[in-house]
């Protein structure tokens, strides 16, 4: 835009067509700004005379006289380029109508509305003002601690249920009953919210780091006139979860043997899961409704990107030198916190692809496929924190020759650390028991060179999370053949022994046999050094 057309658009200043102007819920609740459909901003109410006086007619002199005291043309003209740089006035600019059944949340969400939830939910606030007091908090309270009571008495068939395969109908049926509590999870979000007073406005399902999940949309909780009101709205899922998981955990102990193994089995598995994501959405390193909960609690917006910010600075300070000022002062932690911020998600991929790994592989090149792409992701996440840190130490007048040396003396660290670190190198497989031999299945894109005749194979049964080794064997003599092999080798699923997939056999030479005649398997294939194992694990399946 001309600059002649934007000097004149900010002396006579007009809100965007997407910015609206909320009135408080409660006599003591806060003046919100909303801009588009994602950006909530609370001001006060001098603001808000200022923002209702902007409507393109009237000049820097003429808002001074319409708002009086305590307002100057300096605090018009200050405001005027604080709103300006805030997006909330018109700049002159189409402006795209957002599309409220479609959302795209940076960096990597994509939101597809299904439901309006408000109606819905405000018909059942009557029936939430039952369970709204403390005598509904005790019993949730009895319900999630009581769940983990009746896991513990059921520890040997815990046991067996994570540790060995599930049949096909209870892992859909595990599946399904876990999408219903994620979505039960997102309308206690919206609930809470309704019995305060808001409005959740949408409802549906998203793709979460292209993670099929549930959302809610309660911003309309900045709204609300307490903290507390909106921490309990940010916790009000996790505790839908626990209560959930609680009454699923007791009821397996309830039913115990009559409910069969295979219900019983699905039930356990379902109430640790539920638990466990519970537990993994209560913690703030990730935006999650745990950080969510201790943002609004310190009613400090932002927190997660100030705090990492704020751990940026201080490593580019040790690294690079120069002067930087903190984002947040007066938290002390703030640091801490921001570089656990920045490595907590790093860790929960590396944890999943621990857990997973094995399955992925024994998916083939689809699997190798799934791992490139997060290793990508994760080269993407690294580059863009190395550039970020960059630029701190740039805007903070850290000298070049420091910068580099520092760079390099990194990069020789690094390259120390890939090439004389050594780690284990197993490939993963699969073996199958058939007219009295006992072959090794790989898929096709795992590490044929490494399984060497004579190489050491652990045979296992994988359940959903644990896995337990039944026999041990060696790779015997002869070739690799393309064959099939029954898909519950490589996955823990029970039924899949009559599904065929692709794969390679090889003879093994048994020492203890299994149990089972269908399992997976481990070979030891030595050791690697640091960058060769990643670089053997993640990116080479995928041009196999």
């Amino acid at each position: 835009m001309a600059p002649e057309r934007q000097g004149a658009l900010l002396a006579r200043p007009r809100l965007a067509a997407d910015v609206r102007i909320h009135e408080p819920i409660a006599d003591s609740g806060p003046w919100v700004v909303q801009r588009g459909s994602q950006q909530y901003l609370r001001v006060g109410t001098d603001m808000v005379r200022l923002l209702h006086s902007m409507d393109g007619k009237r000049d820097h002199a003429a808002l001074v006289e319409t708002l009086g005291p305590p307002w100057t043309d300096s605090d018009v003209g200050k405001a005027v380029e604080d709103l300006r740089g805030m997006r909330l006035l018109e700049d002159g600019r189409p402006h795209k109508r957002s599309s409220t059944w479609f959302k795209f949340v940076p960096p990597l969400t994509f939101q597809f509305t299904v439901v309006k939830p408000e109606r819905m939910l405000a018909r059942l606030a009557p029936l939430l003002r039952l369970v709204a007091n403390r005598t509904g908090a005790a019993l949730a309270a009895v319900l999630s601690l009581g769940g983990l009571l009746a896991l513990a008495a059921q520890a040997p068939v815990l046991r067996q249920a994570l540790g060995a395969p599930l049949s096909l109908d209870v892992l859909l049926g595990v599946a399904v009953a876990s999408a219903a509590v994620t979505a039960l999870h997102e309308m206690g979000h919206g609930a809470v919210l309704t019995h305060h007073g808001g409005r959740p406005s949408r409802m549906g399902v998203m793709l979460f780091y292209l993670t099929p999940a549930f959302f809610c949309d309660v911003s309309d909780g900045w709204r609300l006139p307490r903290k507390e009101q909106r921490v309990q709205v940010a916790l009000a899922g996790i505790v839908t979860q626990m209560v959930i998981a609680g009454s699923v955990a007791l009821g397996a102990l309830t039913a115990g043997p009559a409910a069969g193994d295979g219900l019983r089995h699905g039930m356990l598995v379902l109430a640790v899961s539920t638990y466990v994501t519970g537990l993994l959405n209560l913690l703030p390193f990730v935006k999650l409704d745990g950080y969510i909960a201790l943002m609004t609690r310190l009613d400090i917006s932002h927190l997660r990107d100030r705090t990492m910010t704020d751990a940026r600075r201080f490593l580019a300070k040790v690294l690079f030198g120069g002067r930087y000022t903190r984002e947040l002062p007066g938290l002390w932690w703030s640091v801490p916190f921001g570089l656990a911020s920045m490595l907590f998600p790093v860790y929960l991929i590396a944890l999943a692809f621990t857990l997973w790994l094995d399955v992925l592989q024994g998916l083939g090149i689809v699997g190798a496929a799934l791992v490139l792409a997060g290793v990508v992701y994760l080269g993407y996440r690294a580059f863009s924190g190395v550039r970020l840190l960059l630029r701190e130490a740039r805007t903070a007048g850290a000298r070049m020759s420091r910068v580099c040396a520092a760079a390099l003396l990194t990069a020789v660290a690094a390259g120390a650390a890939l090439t004389t670190v050594t780690v284990p190198y197993t490939v993963a497989g699969g073996y199958v028991v058939e007219d009295g031999r006992t072959l090794l299945v790989i898929s096709d894109s795992a590490d044929r060179e490494a399984v060497t005749e004579g190489a050491t194979v652990t045979l296992l049964r994988r359940g959903m999370v644990t896995r337990t080794e039944t026999g041990t064997a060696t790779v015997g003599r002869g070739r690799a053949v393309k064959a099939t092999a029954p898909l519950s080798a490589f996955i823990p699923l029970r039924d899949g022994d009559s599904v065929p997939v692709p794969a390679l056999t090889l003879p093994l030479s048994v020492g203890t046999a299994p149990a089972e005649h269908i399992g997976t398997a481990r070979v030891v294939a030595g050791k690697r050094s640091l960058g060769e194992w990643l670089y053997l694990s993640y990116i080479a399946p995928a041009a196999r």
